[in-house]
């Protein structure tokens, strides 16, 4: 994003702190315009009711394209390698969105179904992701793989409950490392 961001991203990223703070119900169309620096009926004009724009939010700040990128232009064909660039980058993308969390955990029950909807196309997409490239991986006969969308599901798992952890005292560097060799050992033929 540019120095200078647009009146929709000053929108967005109102919208993600102050409902990472308060919460989707307790965050008003108000507060929002108010502290991106606009007022009320610019807010209606870019994005129409509170939950277009945080679901606008999901979708601009969220991982799917990033990831997507990712495997189109940056994967090598070796899979310890592959893995180790995924799951940093997925920490790294987790990291930096990590407030999109807390309004879905803040807003479990009463969130519009449309925000689900777009929280949740981009682990799915990301599963696609990791599926294609093992199956593309056996193919080539670098991976052994017979249910490839189970053991995408068990990568993000192991990523996924290490972003949402807080007990462990292991380095998240040292983490990775050592999940991503396990995990490639399992898979290498």
């Amino acid at each position: 994003m540019s120095n200078n961001p647009s009146t929709s991203d000053k929108l967005l990223l109102a919208t993600i702190d102050l409902m990472a703070e308060k919460g989707y119900d307790g965050t008003t169309t108000k507060e929002i315009a108010a502290a991106a620096g606009v007022n009320e009926v610019t807010l209606f004009r870019h994005f129409g009711t509170k939950e277009k724009l945080l679901a606008a939010a999901f979708n601009r700040y969220h991982y799917a394209l990033e990831m997507t990128k990712l495997f189109n232009e940056s994967l090598t064909g070796e899979l310890h390698e592959d893995l180790l660039i995924i799951s940093r980058k997925y920490h790294n993308l987790m990291n930096r969105n990590r407030k999109l969390f807390q309004i879905i955990q803040k807003g479990s029950s009463s969130l519009p179904p449309e925000v689900y909807q777009e929280a949740h196309r981009h682990p799915q997409e990301l599963k696609k992701l990791i599926t294609n490239y093992l199956l593309s991986m056996s193919e080539q006969g670098k991976v052994i793989t017979s249910k490839p969308d189970i053991q995408a599901y068990a990568f993000m798992l192991m990523n996924h409950g290490a972003f949402n952890s807080n007990m462990s005292p292991v380095d998240l560097d040292e983490f990775i490392e050592e999940s991503v060799r396990l995990f490639a050992r399992a898979l290498t033929p």
